[in-house]
């Protein structure tokens, strides 16, 4: 595939808000649970950071908790008002943040941490998040452990691999913030082979290639889920792994 430019890549997901909202998978539970239990006290006002079309804001508001969003993209927000109506949803960046300072008991950030400008993102959520409050960035992938799904993934690899090394990202240091701890969590998602491709499409490498190059990829991969004995018929579950970092604001 063609090599676009970060910043086209990170701003092209509207095009797509409506497939990623109905497509893209959820958080488990229990990550957001491991991120909630690393902060000082009991987390009550939450916001998650690059909320997109509120796939994660959504697992924040069930457990009750006060969730604001915060969503450059306005196709993304509006996806998100109807899918977490009773979230605040605000307009803005991760390096500038619309709240004031110690406003919240933690900070979620689902599928975007990687998308940051990382120190100066990092500087901003320790300002509005307060002292013994956590910072906790998650992904969902793809769990390679699955050998259909490590080979699904490879043949796939311009468009459907992860978008950043969270090993990497767990080297992240800043003086506002304790080491990041990390841990990951398996679950599932029921789908379908048009389903899973509609997913693949909301990838960002895939959205702004040339035509001709996202429907050669969504093709041979097509044909590999109609050829998989685990994918060829109805529906399936896809396994999937999502890793999780939190670190502690001092």
């Amino acid at each position: 595939m063609s090599d676009p430019s970060r910043a086209e890549r990170a701003s092209s997901f509207g095009s797509r808000a409506a497939a990623y909202a109905e497509h893209r998978p959820g958080y488990p539970r229990e990550a957001i649970e491991w991120g909630l239990s690393g902060a000082t006290g009991t987390p009550r006002r939450v916001l998650d950071l690059g909320a997109g079309t509120g796939k994660l804001t959504l697992g924040l508001a069930e457990l009750g908790l006060a969730v604001t969003a915060v969503e450059p993209d306005p196709e993304m927000r509006a996806e998100l008002g109807r899918v977490v109506p009773s979230a605040t949803s605000l307009a803005g960046r991760a390096e500038r943040i619309p709240l004031p300072d110690a406003d919240v008991d933690a900070v979620f950030v689902g599928q975007a941490f990687h998308w940051f400008d990382v120190p100066a993102a990092v500087t901003e959520i320790a300002r509005v998040l307060r002292p013994g409050g956590v910072l906790v960035p998650m992904w969902n992938y793809e769990d390679e452990s699955v050998p259909w799904v490590a080979k699904f993934t490879e043949l796939g690899r311009e468009g459907a691999r992860r978008p950043a090394s969270t090993e990497d990202l767990r080297q992240v240091e800043h003086p506002e913030f304790e080491p990041f701890e990390s841990d990951s969590f398996h679950h599932v998602q029921r789908r379908t082979a048009e389903s899973l491709l509609e997913t693949i499409a909301t990838y960002s490498m895939v959205i702004v290639s040339a035509p001709e190059e996202s429907s050669a990829l969504l093709t041979r991969l097509s044909a590999f889920l109609a050829a998989n004995p685990a994918t060829a018929s109805g529906e399936f579950d896809l396994p999937l792994v999502t890793w999780a970092l939190r670190a502690r604001r001092h």
